[in-house]
């Protein structure tokens, strides 16, 4: 049950994983955030990874030893330190399907750092890993 409300949370805020300089292009593996004040580490026993491109993004899972599985999918835009993310696809139930959902960012070195109030009301800040 935890693992679900992380990746639902996971889900929802990578909605704001954006970037106007084009770092954010390529994969990003999530590293751990701080929900509503609680810190939580990085995931056991699978990765989350994004894979951005130009003005696309798509989520998957990866248990260890198994394939990708896509849990979300969809297209963003930059305005400043904001960025718009409408999901298209989700796996999960999902209220935010169709609906832009607002973020902050910043990229420091190699971590994408997402913050926002998600529409349940949730406070995240998540840390997103450049892979190489």
């Amino acid at each position: 049950m935890k693992a679900l409300l992380i990746l639902t949370a996971i889900a929802m805020i990578s909605l704001s994983a954006c970037n106007g300089s084009g770092k954010l292009e390529g994969k990003w593996l999530y590293a751990g955030g701080v929900y509503n004040g609680k810190k939580e580490g990085g995931t056991e026993g699978y990765q989350l990874q994004r894979t951005y491109t130009d003005k696309k993004f798509e989520a998957v899972m990866i248990e260890d030893g198994g394939e990708p599985q896509k849990y979300q999918a969809g297209d963003y835009e930059i305005d400043g330190n904001t960025c718009t993310e409408t999901e298209t696809f989700s796996t999960q139930p999902s209220k935010l399907t169709n609906v832009p959902v607002h973020y902050n960012y910043q990229i420091k070195n190699d971590t994408l750092i997402l913050e926002g109030k998600l529409p349940t009301g949730m406070q995240v800040e998540e840390h997103w890993t450049k892979m190489k």
